[in-house]
């Protein structure tokens, strides 16, 4: 396979108009400008993010102009994909706080510097200006049946459940940063298609100019659920090695494969058939993969040992938190609940009743146990989480 076919290819879902056609323009020599949108509505950029960056970083190494946007205009509209209901729109101070470390979170996949460097932009750099008068003019282009088609729109109306008119101008927005970069080509996650393609009817419209959507797939289990974000198991890219590392090794044996596809350069060939033979080797790979490339093969190593330390050894991690106690003697669920471990005490009860609450490799059996505490002690919770305690008695009043 070549580069050529291996950017067409490798985790792409689907290329409007057509795939030859991407192809075509491609094997001409014609070096494309491209972008993907990047939503600010948390700090950190996350696993579906990683798969975006991904590609953007094939993009590059073939000389391609890559434009990495910050959404901070349409961050405080808020997307409606997927939504059954409104989301919380941001303030623009929001947007602008939660995305001041991508740039170095995307750096450790992209390169912001060098001969052919990924160009960092913001969406309120345009949108911020168009007047009302823009606005009627642009939205001239959609009908009310286009935006009111989309499935989750469809699904509140059964429910009578609002739909806000600013969700409508979701699409609208993220068209008119295609028009405003004036790409040929844009790139976004399967879920994205409906966006991507109101961006490619503007383009049409305004400028006669035919720009390329690519969809990449999605990162889901069996049942489709986005593995690492949904399940409770979120990764992000300002979390350590060690935590990443531990993170991929939870992921289900059926996302292997496509893991490798979408978040490594990992050759594919024979792939399936390592993993029917040997999964756990092939899913420590992964993961290594995927830590070397993000921080290094020296991170990778530590974060490995970690793990296997940790989880196949049962040892206790080299590094772990420490929490401060003002008493020598506590029941269980209240030193859980105090020290911050747990957030309410039917957590800590659930989870101590559960057996998943240890003291010194001491099962606790009961909320109320009565604990005798001394520095140093390890409390362990699941089979992740270590902290140490370090006792600090309150002193005694006269």
């Amino acid at each position: 396979m070549d580069e050529i076919e291996n950017l067409l290819t490798r985790g792409v879902e689907k290329v409007y108009p057509s795939k030859e056609e991407l192809e075509k323009v491609l094997r001409s020599g014609k070096k494309l400008r491209l972008y993907q949108g990047f939503d600010p509505s948390m700090p950190s950029l996350h696993l579906g993010n990683f798969v975006g960056l991904m590609k953007l970083r094939q993009f590059q190494k073939l000389g391609h102009e890559v434009i990495f946007l910050v959404g901070d205009f349409t961050g405080m509209i808020g997307d409606p994909t997927d939504k059954i209901a409104t989301r919380r729109t941001l303030t623009r101070e929001e947007s602008l706080k939660n995305s001041e470390n991508w740039k170095e979170q995307a750096g450790r996949v992209l390169d912001f510097t060098g001969s052919n460097p990924v160009k960092l932009m913001f969406n309120s750099s345009w949108n911020d200006k168009i007047t009302f008068k823009d606005l009627i003019e642009i939205t001239a282009n959609f009908t009310v049946q286009q935006m009111i088609e989309r499935d989750m729109f469809q699904e509140r109306i059964k429910q009578d459940k609002p739909i806000h008119l600013h969700e409508f101008l979701y699409p609208v927005a993220q068209a008119i940063d295609c028009v405003e970069m004036d790409v040929d080509l844009e790139l976004g996650g399967n879920d994205q298609t409906f966006n991507m393609l109101a961006g490619r009817q503007l383009m049409k419209a305004l400028k006669n100019k035919e720009k390329f959507v690519m969809t990449t797939k999605l990162l889901v289990d069996a049942q489709g659920q986005k593995v690492g974000k949904t399940t409770g198991n979120a990764l992000f890219l300002d979390s350590t090695p060690e935590k990443f590392y531990g993170g991929i090794m939870s992921f289900p044996d059926e996302v292997i494969g496509l893991s490798f596809e979408l978040l490594t350069e990992v050759p594919l060939e024979g792939l399936e058939e390592k993993i029917k033979t040997d999964p756990m080797a092939e899913k420590k790979r992964l993961a290594f993969e995927i830590v070397k490339l993000l921080w290094g093969e020296n991170s990778a190593q530590k974060a490995q040992e970690e793990f296997e330390n940790v989880f196949q050894k049962r040892e206790i991690p080299t590094e772990i938190p420490e929490v401060e106690v003002g008493s020598e003697k506590m029941e269980a669920g209240k030193l859980l609940c105090e020290t911050g471990l747990m957030t309410s005490m039917s957590e800590a009860k659930r989870l101590i009743e559960q057996g998943s609450v240890e003291v010194n490799g001491e099962r606790i059996s009961s909320r109320i146990s009565l604990l005798t505490l001394k520095d140093g002690m390890i409390i362990k919770i699941g089979k992740t989480k270590f902290v140490r305690v370090r006792v600090n008695p309150c002193p005694q009043t006269a």
